[in-house]
């Protein structure tokens, strides 16, 4: 198969620009094909079934990341598949707000809420070698999932299984992080169909009367398991900041707002008087 008939196909789902660095990257991946490769014709040295496979399935609208079985998050990769978040960019910047803010605390015990497919977790336990992390998340899934990549990426992460909405651990923290589901229900019809058909609702969506329901609780949590100093790291829905800050606010914690890379409201840190 020529480098065009496996791109220009992805057409139907993609615009140009984005359909040919899909292709790259699937060849680049699946078959370890540089652009020179690319450019000298390799493509057609491949197995051709096993590239209509993928094309196959990227036709129908799956993520690329699951196609191929990662994502990269922060310099390193990750295992991912249905049943698992795909990994955000923007997560990326609560990761690194939370490591530039632990980096100074000597053995500190930091817990990841929802931890999905384990990379903030794996990737603050990496940045943060003296820090005793835990990861809690619902889904043995991503669980598996989880552990897997961390093994991978030779960390040490205590995962366990715990509903963020019922928390009814006794354990204490020095930081807490999560990324929890915070998109309403009715927000749906602006997604796009390759993130509604292919990743995990329960990761993704809260009910609308309910916005903001994890942040709720994971606060009442973080009251209670944060000792004095203690932060808690979210990131929000940009719609629901001011509920989310005054909740926490008015749990005794002074609050700390961030943007993300596209000017948008996007974090919050909590941290306790």
């Amino acid at each position: 198969m020529t480098y065009e008939a496996f791109w220009k196909p992805l057409r139907r789902r993609y615009d140009d620009a984005e359909a040919k660095a899909v292709a790259r990257m699937v060849l680049e991946v699946s078959c370890g094909l540089t652009m020179t490769d690319i450019v000298c014709g390799k493509t057609e040295e491949q197995d051709e079934a096993e590239l209509t496979r993928l094309q196959s399935r990227l036709l129908t609208g799956e993520p690329v990341q699951y196609v191929l079985g990662q994502a990269d998050f922060c310099g390193r990769t990750f295992h991912v598949e249905p049943g698992v978040l795909i990994p955000r960019p923007e997560t990326e910047e609560l990761c690194r707000w939370a490591a530039e803010c632990c980096r100074q605390q000597a053995s500190a015990r930091l817990l990841d809420i929802g931890t999905g497919s384990g990379c903030i977790a794996i990737t603050l336990a990496a940045e943060l070698p003296q820090t005793r992390v835990t990861a809690w998340d619902l889904s043995e899934k991503a669980l598996q999932i989880a552990a897997a990549n961390a093994g991978r990426a030779q960390v040490s992460v205590a995962f366990e299984r715990v509903d963020a909405l019922n928390i009814s651990s006794s354990e204490r923290f020095d930081a807490i992080v999560s990324n929890p589901p915070y998109i309403c229900r009715r927000e749906a019809a602006d997604m796009e169909t390759n993130v509604l058909d292919f990743e995990p609702h329960e990761a993704l969506f809260v009910a609308d009367d309910d916005p903001t329901c994890f942040y709720r609780s994971i606060s009442n949590y973080a009251q209670r398991a944060l000792g004095q100093g203690g932060m808690v790291f979210f990131e929000i829905n940009p719609h629901y900041h001011d509920l989310v800050t005054r909740h926490l606010q008015e749990l005794g914690f002074c609050t700390e707002s961030r943007k993300d890379q596209f000017g948008k409201t996007r974090f919050v840190k909590g941290t306790k008087a």
